[in-house]
């Protein structure tokens, strides 16, 4: 069972429903909440498969399918179980995919993906983002194939 964990730190110069509104925009079907017990407000969310969908359409659209393969098996656990991202807020407030290299002054959004096995988190990279050859998918999965 695939798990998506998301969260943003909210910025004192920024709005909390903007924020939310990044995070609603890459991952729909996600529960969101504020949690106010870190230094910094945050805006967590937490998903399931269902949750990656409006991303997988956007990887296409925008052609960021190697991009994202680069980060999801970038981030990767010593475990094989889930993979960590980032992904630029202020740019998915207007309903865009961007990677940052790193953490950006504003913050990012951190997503952290969790898998049963390393062969269902390798399946779901797959269909996410899989491999590309001049930018065109080689493959593409059903969502049923994870």
């Amino acid at each position: 069972m695939i798990e998506v964990e998301v969260s943003a730190i909210v910025n004192p110069t920024e709005d909390t429903e903007r924020v939310a509104l990044a995070i609603s925009n890459m991952f729909k079907r996600l529960e969101t909440n504020l949690d106010q017990s870190m230094p910094k407000p945050r805006v967590v969310g937490h998903g399931n498969l269902e949750s990656l969908f409006t991303m997988h359409e956007l990887l296409r659209q925008e052609r960021l399918l190697d991009t994202a393969r680069t980060q999801l098996n970038k981030g990767h656990s010593i475990d094989g179980l889930s993979t960590d991202f980032m992904l630029n807020k202020q740019v998915a407030t207007v309903n865009r995919l961007n990677f940052p290299a790193t953490e950006e002054p504003l913050g990012s959004i951190h997503v952290t993906i969790n898998a049963n096995s390393g062969e269902e988190l390798d399946r779901l990279i797959d269909w996410l983002a899989p491999q590309t050859e001049d930018g065109e998918p080689l493959i593409e999965l059903d969502v049923n194939d994870i």
